[in-house]
């Protein structure tokens, strides 16, 4: 079982507009095989408690309370989604298309700026 160093991991990012870095926090991700190892874990350790748990994958507890409900729902297997939550398959492929379309839409903007300054 993999361990974690940290619940949360600072990302040094650059701000485009004034040059500046700043820091951010982002939450990590865990692998199915992860959640269901942790799962089994409390499962085979019935007398532990679920915070020392947690304490010990470097975890927060309600994550554990998630993922045992998530597991006691559907029979044992925790069920997914991948990067941002969506509901269905076809939410994730819409949420995908309406940002290629802005992509699109920004790109043509800069087109459309680039040609104006160009044809003068």
């Amino acid at each position: 079982m993999e361990e974690l160093a940290s619940i949360w991991y600072n990302v040094i990012s650059l701000n485009q507009k004034t040059g500046k870095r700043y820091m951010t926090m982002t939450k990590p991700t865990f692998t199915d095989e992860f959640k269901q190892g942790v799962v089994q874990y409390v499962l085979d350790h019935p007398n532990e408690s679920k915070v020392a748990v947690a304490k010990k994958f470097g975890i927060a507890d309600s994550t554990v309370h998630k993922w045992l409900k998530d597991a006691n729902n559907n029979d044992g297997i925790i069920n997914s989604r991948g990067s941002g939550n969506y509901s269905s398959d076809e939410a994730k492929e819409i949420a995908r298309l309406k940002k290629e379309l802005k992509d699109t839409q920004d790109a043509l903007e800069v087109l459309k700026k680039a040609i104006g300054i160009l044809g003068k």
